[in-house]
Formats: structure tokens, C-alpha cells, sequence
């Protein structure tokens, strides 16, 4: 074997063969090196490839281990399945669970901030308005994290729909806005594939050449009211989004 590409090309195919499963630690550097007869620097390339590809995650603590890579469907009609108070389920959970993944959806943060000219401009305020802010990571059980979700909501409206509260939203925001008085009608979603920054990489456990799917939500009211703008990143290699159903002619 010549060197570190050789060697990342003989440890990927035997993750992709299954010798190595997903979440299971691959030999030690020491042992690679017995086993291959190659140099210490050789080794630690060849896993920085791999790491790099999304293959693997390296920790100081844990060694270098298998990445999952089990994609995420996720249909337009995510929305159509949650929108009703009472129910137990949000979007994420209940796309997930339709593909019989163990979803969760867990709340990191909640603040009150001020508007921002581009939120101040989607939410159609004033720029200095008072938001609430609500930071979700969306999880695949044990603790996989897929997608960073954050989420703004003009103050009154968050306030009366109890979602300025630090306490999960059983059944999602949506069934809280409804249960309020506030239906949500539309929802406009711009998608787009961008290198990771560096937080994000470490946190979603991904290399720098996998791309993420950075995604830009806008949800109003019939009356057109924007009720929140909800920005989710997750690694290109794991979402899949599906705009189902979609009219191609209007009626008139």
C-alpha cells in the first residue's frame, strides 16, 4: 500500500461493506499501523479524508467512529399532519416517525430579541421589535443530531400562543398558534447548499467538504400576516426534501 489515499480507499470500502458498523470505533491508530505497516502521519490523513467525506467522526474521548448517514425524508406535508391542537407530534417528529426513525425534537434556548432588518423585513415590523427566539436542535434518538432549527415570532403573538415559554411545545408551534387563534395558511421555504461553518460542522458531527442544506421558512396567516420566519441547517448528506403535490395551474 503507497500511502494515505490507498489507506482511505481500503477503510472506506470496508465501512461501506458493514466491517466497521455505524457508531463502532475503527482500530486504533496504533493498530492501523501494524496492520498496514504504514507511518503514524500516513494513518492520520488517511482518517482525515474520511473524516472530511462524512464517513467517520473523530473525538479525543471516544476514538474515531462510524458516522451515520441514515437519510431524513422530509415532505411538504409535514405540515398538514400537525396542523390541529391536541395532537402529540410536531412536523419533525411526525416525519420521522412515519419513516419508523425515533425522532425528537429538543429545545435548546428561548430569549426575547430584538428584530433585525432582515427578520424585521420577513415579519413585516419595525426594525427593534421585540421577538422571541427559540433555538431546536432535531434528533434522532439516542442523540444524533440532524438539523439545527431556529425560529422567531413577534412577542404579542408568541406570548398569547404560549410559545415564549422554555418548555417543549408538545404537538409543535403550529397546534399552539392555532389553539390561539392563529392559523397558519402558507408556508414559503427557500432552500440552499453551502459549506458548513466550523460550529456547525463540530456540532452536526460532519467534515468540511460535506455540504449542509441550509433552509429559510415563512409562515403567514389567510390574511397574509407573517406569523414566523424559521432558518434549519442539517448536513446535505442526511435531509431529503420533498415539495409534494404542488399545484402547477391556478384555478380562476
Amino acid at each position: 500500500m503507497a500511502g494515505y489515499r490507498e489507506l482511505a480507499d481500503d477503510l472506506r470500502r470496508r465501512i461501506n461493506e458493514g466491517e466497521f458498523a455505524v457508531g463502532e470505533t475503527l482500530p486504533r491508530i496504533v493498530d492501523l499501523i501494524d496492520e498496514y505497516g504504514l507511518a503514524k502521519q500516513t494513518v492520520r490523513d488517511a482518517i482525515g479524508v474520511l473524516s472530511d467525506e462524512g464517513l467517520v467522526v473523530t473525538s479525543k474521548k471516544a476514538g474515531t467512529f462510524v458516522r451515520c448517514r441514515t437519510q431524513v425524508h422530509i415532505p411538504l406535508s409535514r405540515y398538514r399532519n400537525v396542523l390541529a391542537p391536541g395532537g402529540t407530534r410536531g412536523p419533525w417528529e411526525s416525519a420521522t416517525a412515519d419513516q419508523g426513525l425515533d425522532g425528537y425534537m429538543r429545545l435548546v434556548k428561548v430569549d426575547r430579541v430584538a428584530a433585525d432588518d432582515s427578520l424585521a423585513g420577513l415579519l413585516e415590523l419595525q426594525p427593534g421589535d421585540g421577538l422571541v427566539y427559540r433555538l431546536r436542535h432535531a434528533i434522532i434518538r439516542p442523540d444524533d443530531v440532524v438539523q439545527f432549527q431556529q425560529a422567531w415570532y413577534p412577542q404579542a403573538l408568541a406570548e398569547e400562543a404560549g410559545i415564549n415559554t422554555t418548555e417543549k411545545i408538545v404537538g409543535g408551534v403550529y397546534g399552539a398558534l392555532i389553539a390561539a387563534g392563529y392559523r397558519p395558511a402558507t408556508a414559503s421555504e427557500t432552500v440552499s447548499a453551502r459549506p458548513p461553518t466550523l460550529t456547525e460542522a463540530n456540532a452536526l458531527r460532519i467534515g468540511g467538504r460535506v455540504n449542509v442544506i441550509a433552509l429559510e421558512r415563512v409562515t403567514k396567516d389567510r390574511e397574509g400576516r407573517p406569523l414566523e420566519v424559521l432558518r434549519a441547517v442539517g448536513p446535505a448528506d442526511r435531509l431529503q426534501y420533498t415539495y409534494d403535490d404542488l399545484p402547477l395551474t391556478s384555478e380562476g
